[in-house]
């Protein structure tokens, strides 16, 4: 039985021998104690312990059976059918008791369900008057199988983190250990992940001492009291799996008097400066109070792009992320970094125009206003930079040459993918 589980009584003869030498230096304590131990012979028969719980501390799957003994000391003077057992803190019924002698009871459990704590389920004898006499720490439970869907990333080749899943429905319902071990492909010993705190779930953080340009072969292993599993092997180079951190710099910046453009910048990632590589980057963005992100997907490698197609007058909050594409010249698709934190613009709040009498002139800029959006979803997908500045060139024209007219209102067409927080 653990230590950390206080079941089996004594009258701690080690605790009172270290208290004896402690205050020994003085001959007449010593002699005052020894009396008492010859007047008081019970404290040496009292450090025995005053019930043995039979098996202690057995490790059990789930479905199993289980007769325990309580067996107590016969000094005690206390009868077998005057003892009693609990589990969890709750009495168990006289009719799983059977009384083998005048100091043993025993205890039948059938089918028994997982336990409900990592540690144990307690498993208790006790006297009468509910005293405890002795504990048992009761381990129910399955072998590990199998752990899953291993995959690891590096954060500018600096480090490694990898993340699994354990097999089956997960549970176990006692402790299980994991492992992520790790060695050269080729030559190198065998290593042991230390750091699992680093991150939620089933994880572990490698922060230093990773080779490049070399692989690693790196696996799972779970193990409990009843079993042990290991995952497959999975072999890797860490410039295959490098991300960034998030873009810095990000600003969101109004495009001149335009109601419905924002210009948005960034810089590239500081700590891959001095690797070969082509990144590419991603942003999106979302109106105050939505949760709704509508993604532009294919920015490429520039560090600028501009939003179309906004809301006037409107708050919105813009991220960015990055993908370092072909370090080294690596085959291997990047691995999206976290997005930035969100950056906050809004675009001007025009007058809302619109047509209180409808003339040729109008109609005629209504036909040009769908000409050029229709040529702009189908020429300008993305963050295009020609089209944006024949676009800009256009509205600004358009702004000034119909400063005092009334047309109606458009967006900017563009195609963009809509994910939720």
């Amino acid at each position: 039985m653990n230590s950390s589980h206080l079941y089996a009584y004594s009258d701690h003869r080690e605790e009172n021998s270290a208290w004896i030498w402690n205050e020994g230096e003085s001959s007449s304590r010593l002699f005052f104690i020894f009396s008492l131990i010859l007047l008081i012979p019970q404290v040496f028969s009292s450090s025995t312990h005053l019930a043995v719980i039979s098996p202690q501390d057995p490790t059990l799957p789930i479905g199993s059976n289980l007769t325990a003994s309580c067996t107590v000391s016969a000094h005690l003077g206390l009868s077998a059918s005057s003892l009693y057992w609990t589990l969890n803190g709750r009495r168990l019924p006289s009719t799983m008791y059977t009384i083998l002698g005048p100091t043993t009871l025993t205890l039948s459990l059938h089918g028994l369900n997982g336990s409900r704590q990592r540690s144990g389920d307690n498993l208790v004898c006790h006297r009468g008057n509910g005293g405890v006499l002795a504990g048992s720490c009761l381990y129910v439970g399955m072998p590990p199988e199998k752990p899953v869907n291993l995959s690891c990333w590096s954060r500018n080749t600096k480090d490694l983190r990898c993340s699994w899943s354990p097999g089956g429905q997960g549970e176990t319902f006692i402790n299980t250990r994991y492992a992520l071990k790790y060695k050269l492909r080729w030559y190198g010993r065998e290593k042991v992940c230390e750091d699992y705190s680093a991150g939620p779930g089933y994880s572990c953080y490698i922060p230093r001492d990773l080779a490049i340009f070399t692989p690693y072969e790196i696996w799972v292993e779970a193990t409990n009291q009843l079993g042990s599993a290991i995952s497959d092997v999975i072999t890797l180079d860490i410039l295959d799996v490098v991300t960034t951190d998030p873009p810095p710099n990000v600003q969101v910046s109004r495009v001149g008097d335009l109601d419905d453009l924002l210009t948005v910048r960034w810089g590239s990632p500081p700590a891959l400066k001095d690797y070969l590589f082509r990144a590419k980057y991603q942003i999106r963005y979302r109106l105050e109070g939505s949760r709704d992100w509508t993604v532009v997907a294919d920015v490429g490698n520039q560090t600028s792009c501009q939003l179309a197609g906004l809301r006037p007058g409107t708050v919105y909050f813009v991220q960015v992320r990055c993908n370092p594409v072909g370090i080294y010249g690596t085959k291997k698709p990047g691995i999206w970094s976290e997005w930035s934190h969100p950056t906050a613009a809004s675009t001007p709040n025009s007058e809302h125009l619109c047509d209180s009498k409808p003339g040729e002139q109008n109609s005629t800029l209504r036909k040009e206003l769908k000409q050029f959006f229709g040529w702009m979803r189908k020429h300008a997908y993305g963050c295009a930079d020609v089209s944006i500045k024949l676009y800009d060139q256009w509205r600004v024209w358009l702004q000034k040459a119909h400063k005092k007219a009334q047309p109606g209102r458009y967006y900017g067409a563009v195609n963009h993918s809509t994910q939720q927080t």
